[in-house]
């Protein structure tokens, strides 16, 4: 990869994974020297099977070439093919399909929708959430965050969903954050995924779960607390060397002084409060821009506003989109986007739809997939049975990425070093899931094998037909369960 790749890698990123699923962690040698072989198909525990008919198409093709369009496409813009949707997608035209994810609405697969209404978190009020243990809320907020990865049919949203859960980073184990994500998932980043920046740059800043992960709950006039202003300058609009000096950032923390989380008895915990009597009304001064004396709440709304039409805030989003999509920030696209993004006024369909539809990134270098991408991805796969419970969440905690964990304001790193030493810990996974050895999830190979050549069922997680792909069929063809785990182990599929 690029130079760009380069940043520290994740501490919890070499474990072995395996927990209770087998007597001895599998070693890099062992496992080779197994060949994937002598591995035991374990019963399944609860899984959330399918609730309406086979979803399958009649039959399963493989593209012929080894970079399919298609394929990178749906890898990049989403979490990977299902069996049959490339075909799908190559039927209805990449660009028609570009524009009906871009516009989606809240119609989801059925068997979703029950798993995700089983989740309390996600329908109980943030202060009536707090009489559950912090350990089972979270549990339910990465079960959420996977399921909607895996299983929903409007793939675009949540890639976009996951950037930005990024970008607007909230560590879920700092105050009340686990109990207020669900929220700000929901009215924040769901809500505004796919609209317009300044939107989206608005609505964090009103979100109790940033201002409390922050620390602006305390930035009171006379000792106004730094924490808010600088990250919002630094990590969600103007980007590190975007031309902001400190004095903006103590500008910028009077403004906001007073944006605070309602505490008041008989009123919303937990909601947004703009408190008055604690706010600096004096004269201020951001980026050359005077805000005036006795502005109340409107000041951090100027200030927001200032940032999101700022140049630097349009240069640094697009090299974001860049290093995500295509792998690199010094691609000419950063200037595109920008371009894109100053005409539009920060349109986010705007950007991506024509991104995604760039031969840069249909015919540039592959981008590693991160812990997330790499187990959503096997799961769609294989068209996987999963209800992403506790035991597939290990798994992530073992890569290095459990959801809403990452405790620095700048989100889970998406550069290749920072996860190289996750491998190991891949492959456990791959072995366990195609092997029926992880609770709540089940792989049906005998309905996949239905529509589709045995013989195939090695190269289905590549959706290409490698050396590699060739050799698993060929040497597991009695069993499609070894053939899968050594595709999904494939230097192939740790790319996207």
């Amino acid at each position: 990869m690029g130079k760009d790749m380069g940043e520290e890698a994740s501490k919890d990123s070499g474990k072995d994974g395996l927990g209770d699923h087998f007597d001895q962690p599998v070693s890099r040698r062992r496992l080779l020297g197994l060949g994937l072989a002598g591995i035991a198909v374990a019963g399944c525990g609860r899984v959330a099977y399918r609730i309406q008919g086979d979803d399958l198409p009649k039959s399963i093709d493989l593209p012929k070439i080894d970079v399919h369009p298609t394929v990178r496409l749906i890898n990049r813009a989403g979490f990977g093919p299902k069996p049959g949707q490339v075909a799908e997608v190559e039927a209805m035209g990449r660009g028609a399909w570009i524009d009906h994810q871009l516009d989606p609405t809240d119609d989801e697969p059925v068997a979703l929708r029950l798993q995700l209404g089983n989740l309390d978190a996600l329908s109980t009020d943030s202060a009536e959430l707090r009489d559950e243990s912090d350990d089972d809320v979270i549990m339910q907020i990465q079960m959420a965050a996977l399921l909607r990865t895996v299983y929903s049919q409007w793939q675009i949203r949540e890639r976009m969903v996951d950037f930005w859960t990024n970008h607007f980073n909230i560590y879920a184990r700092k105050g009340l954050g686990d109990y207020q994500i669900p929220t700000n998932d929901a009215e924040v980043l769901r809500k505004n995924a796919l609209a317009n920046f300044p939107d989206l740059l608005k609505a964090s800043a009103h979100s109790p779960a940033m201002l409390g992960y922050l620390d602006n709950q305390v930035n009171k006039a006379g000792v106004a607390n730094e924490n808010y202003a600088r990250e919002l300058m630094e990590l969600h609009s103007l980007g590190l060397h975007g031309g902001y000096t400190q004095q903006d950032v103590q500008e910028v923390a009077r403004c906001f002084t007073g944006w605070t989380v309602e505490t008041r008895f008989g009123l919303r915990a937990g909601s947004f409060r703009f408190d008055e009597t604690v706010h600096d009304a004096g004269r201020k001064v951001v980026l050359g821009h005077v805000i005036p004396a006795g502005g109340g709440e409107s000041d951090g709304l100027i200030v927001l506003d200032i940032l999101s039409r700022h140049p630097s805030t349009a240069r640094f989003i697009s090299s974001k989109m860049c290093r995500h999509f295509l792998g690199a920030v010094d691609s000419p696209w950063v200037g595109k986007l920008a371009a894109i993004y100053g005409a539009t006024g920060g349109d986010i369909k705007s950007m991506l739809k024509t991104l995604f539809l760039s031969s840069e990134l249909l015919e540039g270098p592959p981008v590693s997939k991160r812990p997330i991408d790499f187990v959503a991805s096997a799961m769609r796969a294989f068209d996987v049975e999963s209800d992403c419970g506790p035991a597939v969440q290990k798994y992530l905690a073992d890569m290095g990425q459990s959801p809403y964990e990452w405790p620095m304001p700048d989100g889970y790193p998406d550069r290749t070093s920072a996860w190289t030493g996750s491998l190991l810990a891949r492959w456990n996974f791959a072995i366990a899931m195609t092997s029926g050895q992880i609770q709540g999830t089940r792989v049906d190979f005998g309905r996949l094998a239905g529509k589709m050549d045995r013989l195939s069922i090695g190269e289905l997680a590549l959706n290409t037909s490698p050396n590699l792909g060739r050799v698993a069929a060929r040497h597991a063809m009695s069993d499609p369960a070894q053939a899968a785990a050594l595709a999904l182990c494939a230097p192939e599929f740790q790319w996207r």
